[in-house]
C-alpha cells in the first residue's frame, strides 16, 4: 500500500511566530476539511522502566499554557504520566496529509477547570466516568454495565454528578512542534518548534 501526496509545501516564512497559533491555524483547516473527530490525538507515554504506550484520546482545549485533555488519574496513562511527566502528542491527519507532533510536560489542570469541564459532560459520560475503573481488569462486560446501572440510579438524569475524586485534567505544556505536511517523492516538509528561553527557534528536518 503506497500512498502519493501532492500537496503544497510549508514554508518557513508562512508559520506563525509560535507554535500554538500555527496549530490554531492548521486545526481551523482540519476543522473545515470535514476531517472526522480533528482532535483526537495519540498520547504517548513511558513507564519507569521505559516500556512506552499510547493510545488515543480527545483534545479538550488548548492556549499558549498547552494542550489539554481528560482522564482517569489511576488509569495507565494517569499513573505513568504522574511518575514520568514527559509526553508526546500526535494528531494524525492522514487525508490532509499532514501531521503535529507535541513533545513536552504534562502536569494536572486546577481542580475547579476539571470540575468545569467534567459538568459540561453529557449525563451519561459523567456516569461514565464513575463507572469505570479505567485500565483495571474486568470480569466481563456485564460488570461494567452493572455498575453503570447502579450509578445512574443513584443519579438519575437531571441531578448534579460529583466529580470523581481520581478523574481529571492533563495540560501538556510543549517544549517541541513538529508540522509534518506530506509531500511528493517522500520528500515531506518537516518544520519544527523548539522552545529557546522565552522564545521559540524553527528547525527544518530532513524527512
Amino acid at each position: 500500500m503506497r500512498a502519493h501526496y501532492r500537496s503544497a509545501g510549508l514554508h518557513e516564512a508562512e508559520l506563525a511566530a509560535g507554535p500554538v497559533e500555527q496549530f490554531a491555524r492548521w486545526f481551523a483547516q482540519a476543522v473545515a476539511s470535514g476531517l472526522h473527530e480533528p482532535n483526537a490525538m495519540v498520547v504517548a507515554t513511558a513507564d519507569p522502566d521505559g516500556r512506552p504506550g499510547a493510545r488515543m484520546v480527545l483534545l479538550k482545549g488548548y492556549d499558549e499554557r498547552g494542550f489539554v485533555f481528560f482522564t482517569n488519574y489511576g488509569s495507565r496513562k494517569g499513573v505513568e504520566i504522574t511518575r514520568n511527566p514527559s509526553v508526546a502528542l500526535v494528531f494524525p491527519w492522514h487525508p490532509i496529509a499532514r501531521q503535529i507532533v507535541i513533545e513536552g510536560r504534562a502536569q494536572r489542570v486546577a481542580p475547579e477547570e476539571t470540575a468545569a469541564y467534567f459538568h459540561s459532560r453529557p449525563h451519561g459520560s459523567q456516569i461514565g466516568a464513575w463507572a469505570s475503573a479505567q485500565s483495571t481488569v474486568a470480569a466481563s462486560r456485564e460488570e461494567i454495565e452493572g455498575a453503570y446501572l447502579r450509578l445512574a440510579a443513584l443519579h438519575p438524569e437531571g441531578s448534579e454528578v460529583p466529580v470523581p475524586p481520581e478523574w481529571g485534567g492533563f495540560r501538556v505544556e510543549p517544549d517541541r512542534v513538529e508540522f509534518w505536511q506530506g509531500r511528493e517523492n517522500r520528500l515531506h516538509d518537516r518544520l519544527r518548534y523548539v522552545r529557546d528561553g522565552a522564545g521559540w527557534r524553527v528547525e527544518r528536518l530532513y524527512p
